[in-house]
């Protein structure tokens, strides 16, 4: 699969996207880019869930998401939506549907969007034609929700668990939705790996263009974790895709109260509503948007407190910085010139610093662009700045300096108290170096989202915990009260614990 047509590297334009309306929410067109977030409530805990999205519709997120993983929470999403608008609440309702098609069919009669995963779902049964003209019926829109882990096995035999598979398999059905006439379609391409996610969604797009299709995209990142290291990593993949006019809804997946990722959210589309300025690129053929080439010699890009002789700083003084250094580097007479980005940032706290240097200079170091990057921000200790700089280069995939933590945000499939199980696996472990560690809250996506990480802890049933060493199962059903020690054991077995 090849890129059809160089992407626009001198502006910001924003993709021009037909409208979709999910209840009262419009996304495309030329409205805003809307946020979302998705309960972690048990889906037949009617009360507990109505109070969850309200939360988060007060926060700001009109578009919440259930999931449905059965025929009884597909029901249940009845008493739900009801119990939401005799509360006063016009917040649109979507339904995510995994392994039972036929769910989908239950929740399209109470919901405003019903998400399917194609490697999960048919299309030789007629089922997914008969979703779409339900849909069509009801005014019900639908997500073609693609997932890094869990690709159809048809597709992942072909080109395995690559972008290019990811588009192969999201194609397959907006290529049905098109052949019935039916365009209240929105596309997702997600993954834990900041460099899968922006490359699948940026081949997404030239597929789509090649084929004069214009659905919404909704963009984000699966399993980034918690507290900054979790909004860094997934402002570096959304940043690079809304730095290139892509996106028309967004969520940012934390491991933590789901209301918590609307604000996170709200300022990465605050931040990319405008980037003014033109800025000529004389030499694209040394850019490839969805090949990692690494355009200098240097093989692990600094941050700015260490040795920066050989490299060359450019700085950013424009409203869009993105545009602005990467038509700079592009420009250079020496092409291979180390370079450190560096950008000046006024603000009052160090998570809204780390989310806007993360969205507008990690995706130079994601593209294999930069070298290195200079955060300055008054106000701040050098070792803040410092640890915000390593928490981009590892979120970008370029240099890791400590643990990632590949975590599920949780739903109602999710087996355990997944915020606290995390937080107490980050104590145990957060002193490892250059290790990856999966914390999943059921085998849904878990598995194969963590695909990239060394260990895995899932959950397998209530109380019950599966260990991982990459993709190999190691331990099944453990007693969780006995997990964290197990996991611990593990490590050292395979001498990736220091003496």
């Amino acid at each position: 699969m090849q890129i059809r047509k160089q992407m626009n590297l001198s502006e910001f334009i924003r993709r021009p996207a037909c409208e979709v309306r999910i209840g009262g929410v419009a996304i495309g067109g030329k409205h805003p880019v809307a946020v979302q977030s998705m309960t972690n409530t048990d889906t037949n805990d009617t009360a507990a869930s109505v109070a969850q999205i309200e939360r988060i519709d007060r926060a700001g997120g009109h578009i919440v998401r259930l999931t449905a993983q059965g025929r009884r929470e597909g029901e249940n999403l009845g008493n739900i939506v009801r119990q939401l608008r005799a509360d006063g609440f016009r917040t649109a309702v979507v339904a995510d549907i995994h392994f039972v098609p036929e769910v989908a069919a239950v929740a399209a009669k109470y919901v405003d969007k019903v998400r399917i995963n194609p490697g999960n779902y048919r299309t030789d049964h007629g089922e997914f034609e008969a979703l779409i003209e339900q849909c069509r019926e009801r005014g019900v829109a639908l997500r073609i929700g693609v997932n890094h882990g869990s690709l159809a096995k048809r597709v992942f035999d072909e080109w395995g668990d690559t972008p290019q598979g990811m588009v192969v398999s999201a194609m397959e059905f907006l290529r049905v939705c098109r052949e019935r006439n039916f365009d209240q379609v929105v596309v997702s391409m997600k993954s834990s790996n900041t460099r899968v996610m922006v490359a699948a969604y940026r081949l997404l797009v030239e597929a789509m263009d090649a084929e004069d299709m214009h659905y919404p995209i909704h963009l984000g990142v699966t399993e980034a974790g918690n507290g900054i290291e979790g909004r860094v990593k997934s402002a570096v993949g959304i940043g690079a895709l809304m730095a290139d006019g892509i996106g028309d809804t967004i969520r940012v997946s934390l491991t933590e109260a789901p209301e918590n990722e609307i604000p996170v959210a709200r300022l990465l589309a605050e931040h990319f509503a405008e980037r003014p300025g033109r800025f000529e690129v004389l030499h694209p053929e040394r850019y490839s948007p969805t090949e990692y080439r690494r355009r200098s010699r240097v093989t692990e890009p600094v941050v700015h407190t260490e040795p920066l002789d050989g490299f060359r700083v450019i700085e950013a003084l424009s409203g869009n910085p993105t545009a602005e250094l990467r038509a700079a580097i592009l420009n250079l007479e020496v092409p291979d010139e180390p370079v450190v980005v560096k950008r000046r940032y006024e603000e009052p706290s160090l998570e809204t610093l780390a989310v806007k240097a993360a969205a507008d200079l990690g995706p130079l170091l994601l593209d294999g662009l930069a070298d290195g990057i200079w955060i300055d921000a008054p106000g701040f200790s050098e070792e803040s700045i410092r640890e915000i700089e390593l928490m981009i280069l590892q979120a970008a995939r370029v240099r890791f300096s400590r643990t990632e933590y590949i975590a599920c945000p949780s739903c109602g499939r999710t087996l355990y108290d997944i915020e606290k199980t995390l937080a107490d696996i980050r104590a145990r472990t957060s002193h490892l170096k250059n290790l990856r560690i999966g914390v999943m809250g059921c085998i849904v996506n878990g598995p194969g989202e963590m695909a990239d990480a060394d260990y895995g802890y899932v959950g397998a049933g209530p109380g019950r915990i599966t260990l991982y060493k990459g993709r190999e199962v190691v331990e099944r059903n453990i007693p969780q009260e006995e997990a964290l020690d197990r996991l611990v054991e593990l490590i050292r077995a395979n001498g990736d614990w220091p003496a």
